[in-house]
């Protein structure tokens, strides 16, 4: 992937890993384009980043998701990246009264909505990259966060899968896996003691520049490579006390 001179569509571009995304596409010369739920969240950074360009789209509706896509395809059509890296995260039990309805709406935004926008892009002449954030936990899961470590599983299955789908156009398929990192993912003060965005944004893009597919840092290049049986012994240590 050329790091620079690229039109960037990154969902949830405006906090996060999606920010840290977002920050350094700039600073590397490209055109970012960043949706979100929140037209407020994305004033403030278009406030920052007076280049970026914002539009308001609730990904976990079909409709939006479609309404973007024709947005893009009409304004932006020369978008070339696109960056699958919108989520949720819910601290959930399956015994909680709303687990039912808290699980739709992780799995609409985790997976349903990644994987129609991918078949919507791939529709695009110029669409030369797709990005997708997965997680650590899709090696070993957080039992505190039961659906959307098994989202983040999926997810990086499929991903693997649409990198030889799309060999045949050219497409190249990034993924790029967080540890926990501190970020106000599944509630503010849950990951304040996780290493920065910061940090992991400088890594990934070390990376990038070496020409990987997948992107790791951290606890999650450990999980990447790690045994069976060391997963299972990283599973048991993360519930010994829960």
């Amino acid at each position: 992937m050329n790091l620079s001179n690229n039109k960037i569509l990154i969902t949830g571009g405006a906090s996060g890993i999606g920010l840290g995304l977002t920050k350094r596409f700039i600073e590397e010369n490209n055109t970012v384009i960043i949706c979100g739920r929140r037209e407020s969240v994305l004033n403030e950074v278009k406030a920052k980043f007076p280049t970026v360009i914002t539009k308001v789209c609730d990904l976990s509706l079909e409709a939006e998701r479609i309404e973007l896509y024709k947005w893009i395809a009409e304004n932006h059509s020369d978008l070339n990246v696109l960056v699958n890296n919108a989520g949720i995260q819910k601290w959930v039990s399956v015994t909680d009264a709303d687990f039912y309805e808290s699980m739709k709406a992780e799995i609409a935004t985790n997976i349903e909505a990644p994987l129609h926008l991918t078949s919507l892009f791939v529709q695009l002449e110029s669409l030369n990259t797709v990005m997708n954030v997965t997680s650590g936990l899709a090696f070993s899961p957080f039992a505190k966060v039961p659906v959307y470590s098994a989202t983040k599983a999926f997810f990086r299955s499929f991903t693997i899968s649409l990198r030889h789908i799309l060999k045949a156009k050219n497409i190249e398929v990034i993924e790029i896996v967080p540890p926990a990192l501190n970020t106000d993912l599944g509630g503010a003060g849950l990951h304040d003691a996780h290493p920065s965005v910061s940090d992991f944004i400088v890594s990934i893009f070390e990376q990038l520049k070496e020409g990987k597919s997948e992107l790791t840092f951290g606890t999650s290049e450990t999980r990447i490579n790690a045994s069976v049986p060391e997963l299972k012994a990283s599973f048991e240590a993360l519930h010994s006390n829960l």
